[in-house]
């Protein structure tokens, strides 16, 4: 039960562990409550469903299931290879994450301003 995820959607991640081990994919989705994360391509499950709808597909359908976010490591933008995450505040009072392996900085979340 994470309280917060090392990873964010749209972030590019290698899995270190499990069947998918090694696959490179983009963050699709997060769940923080639950300390999961779905990953573009990895952890394939199959879905039976049926159309709600006249134009829903329905029978088996391919899609994404959630692993956990220890399984996953942030990609390295200037090495390729994986990272961890470290945070650093600047002094206009903004955060920023780092990678560890390189210390370039990965996004930066303004602070918000008193009274907005």
């Amino acid at each position: 039960m994470a309280k917060s995820i090392h990873v964010k959607n749209g972030d590019e991640v290698i899995v270190i562990s499990g069947k998918d081990k090694g696959a490179k994919g983009k963050v699709i989705g997060v769940d923080v409550k639950k300390g999961r994360v779905f990953v573009e391509g990895v952890n394939m499950v199959t879905k039976h469903q049926k159309a709600r709808t006249q134009g829903a597909p329905s029978g088996r359908i391919e899609r994404e299931g959630s692993i956990d976010a220890s399984n996953v490591m942030l990609v390295d933008a200037k090495t390729g290879k994986p990272t961890r995450v470290g945070y650093r505040i600047n002094e206009d009072g903004s955060k920023s994450r780092i990678a560890k392996r390189s210390g370039e900085v990965i996004d930066t979340v303004s602070k918000a301003k008193k009274g907005e």
